[in-house]
C-alpha cells in the first residue's frame, strides 16, 4: 500500500511553529488536491492547509489544540485505488495512478504528471464551519475577535456566506447597556478547558489546580506571539492605557439619595462605591480583565479568575498599599459599602495585613482624591488591569443640544497586554463608563 506522509509547512510568514486549531478531515475521507484539510494558526493569522495529495486520510498525527514545529509529521494518505482493494466482480476497476517505475503513488508535490483528481475544488464548493455557517477563516476569527456568534449574523454574501461586513454590523448593533446578556457569575467557580494528550502531559508536571476558583489557558498561537513581542518591548508587563472622559452627574445623585437613606446611615458612601460596583460587573463581561498571566516550568499560561478580589489602591503613612476585598462578587451594594469602610479604617490606622493584600484579581485607584483628572497606573502583580478613576467636578457639558453643567470625570484603565487586546479593554472601560452615567443600572 503506498503511502504519503504531509508535514507541517512554512506557509511563507516564516514560521517556526503553529497550532493545529481544527481538523476539516477524518481518517478514511475522500480528498482532492488543494481540498482544505485543516486550520493552523500562526503567529500572525488563522489558515486554511491545503492538502497536497488526492487519495485517502490515512491517520491524523497530531491531536487538535496541540503546537507542532515546522517539519513535523501531521497526516498521513494512501492512494484511493489502495484504501478501496480489489474492485467487486462486474465493475471495472480504475487503474491507480502510478509513475515512472510503474508503483501506486498518491497526485501531489513531487508525483508524476499523469493523475488527476475527480472531486471538486475547494473553490467550487463553500467551505462551512463546524456550526454550519459559511464563513472564511478570516471572518471566523473576527467573529471571535469581536464577541460575535456567526449563528446570529445575517449573511448578505453568495450562496449565504457570512462576510466580513456582516460581523462588523452586528458588532455594531450591541449597545453599550447589555445588561440582559449580562452572564451569571454561578456557582462554578472554574472551567477546564478540553486538552489533548499532549497538554495533558504537559499539566501532569506542574500542581493541579482543584480549588474551583481559576482556570488555565495554555499560550501559543497569536498570544504566544503577542506576548513575547509585547515582553519584548517593555521588559515586563506591557502596559496599554486607555480613557474615558464622561457625565457622572447621576452617579453623584445617587451617593447624595445613599447618604440619606437610613438604611446607610452608619455607613460611609461615596462615588467610589459605584466605580467599585460598575468595575465587578464590567470584570465579569470582560473576564480577561480579572484574569493573570503566569510563568511555569513548562511555559506560560493565562489564568482566568471567576471571582473578583477587589484590590484598593490606598495611600498610607506606610507607603502605598492595595488591600482587596474578596469575593466582592458576591456583596451587596450596601455590604460592599461596608467592606470599603473597613479597608479604608484599616490601612489608615496601619492595621493592614499581608493576608489582606494577597490574592487581588484587579484593583482601583482612586487618584481623583489627589485632584488628578486622570492616569496611566502600573498594573498590580499577579493582575491583569488596573483602573483609576479622577477627580470629579463641574464642567461645561452638551445634553441634548444644549451647554449645562455637569459633573464630569474620567475613567481610565491599564492592561496587561499579554493578556488583554484593544477591544476588550475598550469594552471594558465603556462599560464601566455606562454604569457611571447610569448607576441606577446595577442598583440591588
Amino acid at each position: 500500500m503506498a503511502t504519503q506522509t504531509f508535514t507541517l509547512p512554512d506557509v511563507g510568514e516564516g514560521l517556526t511553529e503553529a497550532e493545529l486549531v481544527a481538523w476539516k478531515v477524518a481518517p478514511g475521507d475522500t480528498v482532492a488536491i488543494n481540498d482544505v484539510i485543516c486550520e493552523i494558526e500562526t503567529a500572525k493569522s488563522l489558515v486554511e492547509l491545503p492538502s497536497p495529495h488526492a487519495g485517502v486520510v490515512g491517520e491524523l498525527l497530531v491531536a487538535e489544540g496541540v503546537t507542532v514545529e515546522v517539519g513535523s509529521p501531521i497526516i498521513t494518505f494512501v492512494a484511493e485505488a489502495d484504501a478501496a482493494g480489489a474492485a467487486t466482480p462486474g465493475d471495472a476497476a480504475e487503474p491507480p495512478a502510478t509513475d515512472e517505475g510503474g508503483g501506486s503513488v498518491l497526485v501531489g508535490y513531487g508525483t508524476g504528471g499523469g493523475a488527476t483528481s475527480r472531486r471538486r475544488k475547494p473553490a467550487e464548493r463553500p467551505v462551512r464551519s463546524s456550526v454550519g455557517v459559511i464563513a472564511k477563516p478570516p471572518i471566523r476569527k473576527l467573529a471571535r475577535d469581536l464577541n460575535v456568534e456567526l449563528t446570529e449574523v445575517t449573511p448578505t454574501g453568495a450562496d449565504g456566506e457570512v462576510t466580513r461586513d456582516d460581523v462588523v454590523k452586528h458588532a455594531e448593533q450591541a449597545s453599550v447597556f447589555r445588561n440582559i446578556q449580562t452572564p451569571e457569575w454561578g456557582d462554578v467557580r472554574e472551567e477546564k478547558l478540553p486538552v489533548q494528550q499532549e497538554a495533558r502531559s504537559a499539566a501532569a508536571a506542574r500542581p493541579q489546580r482543584d480549588d474551583g476558583r481559576s482556570e488555565s489557558i495554555p499560550v501559543k498561537g497569536v498570544r504566544k506571539a503577542t506576548s513575547s513581542a509585547m515582553v519584548q518591548s517593555a521588559y515586563s508587563a506591557p502596559h496599554v492605557t486607555v480613557w474615558k472622559e464622561i457625565d457622572a452627574t447621576r452617579t453623584m445623585e445617587l451617593v447624595k439619595r445613599l447618604k440619606a437613606s437610613p438604611d446607610y446611615a452608619d455607613i460611609r458612601v461615596s462615588p467610589l462605591l459605584i466605580m467599585a460596583r460598575a468595575v465587578i460587573w464590567a470584570a465579569r463581561r470582560t473576564p480577561m480583565v480579572n484574569a493573570a498571566w503566569v510563568d511555569t516550568d513548562s511555559g506560560a499560561e493565562i489564568v482566568v479568575r471567576h471571582y473578583v478580589n477587589l484590590g484598593i489602591a490606598a495611600a498610607t503613612p506606610r507607603g502605598l498599599l492595595v488591600p482587596n476585598i474578596k469575593d466582592a462578587q458576591d456583596l451587596s451594594m450596601k455590604d460592599l459599602a461596608r467592606a470599603l469602610n473597613r479597608l479604608t479604617v484599616t490601612a489608615r490606622e496601619g492595621r493592614t495585613t499581608p493576608a489582606d493584600q494577597q490574592g487581588g484579581t484587579i484593583t482601583i485607584t482612586n487618584i481623583g482624591v489627589f485632584g488628578m483628572d486622570a492616569g496611566t497606573p502600573i498594573i498590580n502583580p499577579g493582575e491583569a488591569g488596573i483602573v483609576a478613576m479622577g477627580t470629579i467636578a463641574q464642567k461645561p457639558w452638551v445634553v441634548d443640544g444644549d451647554v449645562r453643567p455637569r459633573w464630569v470625570t474620567t475613567v481610565s484603565g491599564s492592561f496587561d497586554h499579554r493578556v488583554i487586546d484593544g477591544d476588550g479593554m475598550s469594552r471594558f472601560i465603556a462599560d464601566v463608563a455606562s454604569i457611571l452615567e447610569e448607576p441606577a443600572l446595577l442598583v440591588d
